[in-house]
């Protein structure tokens, strides 16, 4: 199974771990940066969740291999407070967040992440929701989809691409990604569409909407700031500008002094950042890296402590 780690150097040195440390990995994937995590934590203990059983499958032989001191949790990270507690475990010394698509998911062309594939529209990363990109397209009002790929694609040309897909579902049911590469194309021209590349982030706001990300990661890193110990640290690998914002947003909301009491001498307890930024400006990819896995260009990694 082949997969590039993103960052993992950069990502294990952020995360400052301790041998007995309790850690985090919200986004198993097929397991690069929890085996690192797993190989330094001699009595410690590691909690990865993923919604791909495939990736769960896949990492339980490869972690068996390193240390029995892990459990895997066959969920989006969206629950990840609640499965905590499930499990009885409060505090934690570090979280990981590597919010991008592993290269095994993407190569794959049965789940229909891939503009560049012909499969049926799917998208799920768990196969057992409800909701797949296929039911999108063809049951979602004209204004819902414009919405999506205006707010999860920024893409500017959102309303005619919506207004092609409502127009051609009313002969046909759209069910293959190559045949909606196809109707986008059509509703951009030509032109527009060969400069653009206007079906990579349509795809991105499908598979967005299909496994609610943004939604999911708001509530999760909220979750994993609030458990987290006191020198305890969260290392979060985004990979597009709409999921670096809300990073980038909750760590600031959490690093900093509510505007009400600055200046203030006796700030109270509650009101007192939970947080610090390790690093002010995102850490990125490597020239080693990127010659490596070209896949790693966007990437930017966010390193926070609590204090």
């Amino acid at each position: 199974m082949k997969h590039y780690s993103v960052m993992l150097p950069e990502t294990i040195a952020g995360l400052n771990i301790k041998e007995d440390g309790i850690y985090v990995d919200a986004t198993l994937g097929y397991a690069g940066h929890s085996s690192e995590i797993l190989k330094r934590i001699k009595s410690g203990r590691l909690y990865a969740f993923d919604a791909d059983i495939t990736a769960i499958n896949y990492s339980h032989q490869k972690l068996s291999e390193i240390s029995s001191n892990f459990e895997l949790i066959h969920t989006n990270f969206i629950n990840l407070n609640e499965k905590l507690n499930e499990l009885n475990v409060n505090l934690v010394d570090g979280f990981l967040f590597d919010l991008g698509l592993s290269s095994p998911e993407i190569d794959d062309a049965k789940r229909g992440f891939s503009f560049m594939q012909d499969a049926i529209l799917d998208m799920r990363m768990n196969k057992e929701d409800k909701l797949t990109a296929q039911i999108i397209v063809n049951t979602y009002k004209e204004e819902d989809l414009i919405k999506i790929f205006y707010e999860y694609g920024e893409e500017r040309r959102s309303k005619d691409i919506a207004k092609s897909i409502i127009a051609y579902r009313q002969k046909k049911e759209i069910t293959h990604t190559l045949e909606l590469v196809e109707i986008i194309k059509n509703s951009v021209g030509a032109n527009y569409f060969y400069k653009q590349h206007p079906e990579r982030v349509i795809f991105q706001a499908l598979r967005i909407e299909v496994n609610q990300e943004l939604v999911a990661l708001k509530i999760a890193l909220e979750n994993a700031i609030k458990r987290l110990k006191k020198g305890g640290r969260i290392c979060v690998i985004t990979f597009h500008s709409l999921e670096d914002r809300i990073v980038k947003q909750t760590f600031k909301k959490y690093s900093e002094v509510n505007e009400i009491f600055k200046g203030m001498p006796d700030i109270p307890q509650e009101y007192l950042p939970l947080i610090k930024l390790i690093n002010r400006k995102p850490i990125t990819p490597s020239a080693k890296e990127l010659t490596e896995n070209s896949r790693s260009k966007s990437a930017k990694l966010r390193i926070v402590e609590r204090i």
